[in-house]
């Protein structure tokens, strides 16, 4: 049990000190009206993810990569509690055709990423 509890604790630190530094990036040259810069976090977590999935299996590093990196590291970047607050705050601003782009946005680019992860890694 401490080992995967090291390995989540390590991969999801990293994972939110990785999505820390692009939100950072993104506020220095903040002109869009939408949150780019959770939806990179999430795009890149879930390439990452589809990649794990179709790398683990047959690395030998199956458990333990499963904790650090996908639990962990994916966990800790992607950002979907922060996405899901972005769309309810432009729902609350009555930017309706904004939070529906974003959201469908974010979510057919995070299903493609994941497909294309899996594909790289076979």
């Amino acid at each position: 049990m401490w080992p995967g509890l090291i390995y989540v604790f390590v991969g999801g630190g990293l994972g939110s000190v990785a999505r820390y530094a692009i939100g950072v990036g993104f506020e220095k040259h903040n002109t869009a009206t939408l949150p780019y810069h959770t939806l990179l976090s999430n795009f890149i977590s879930c390439l990452i993810a589809g990649l794990l999935i179709g790398y683990l299996p047959k690395s030998g590093f199956y458990t333990e990569g499963r904790l650090w990196l996908l639990t962990g590291f994916c966990g800790g970047f992607s950002t979907f509690s922060t996405f899901s607050l972005e769309v309810v705050f432009m729902i609350q601003k009555g930017a309706y055709p904004s939070a529906l782009f974003y959201a469908t946005l974010s979510f057919l680019s995070c299903l493609i990423a994941v497909f294309a992860g899996i594909k790289m890694a076979s």
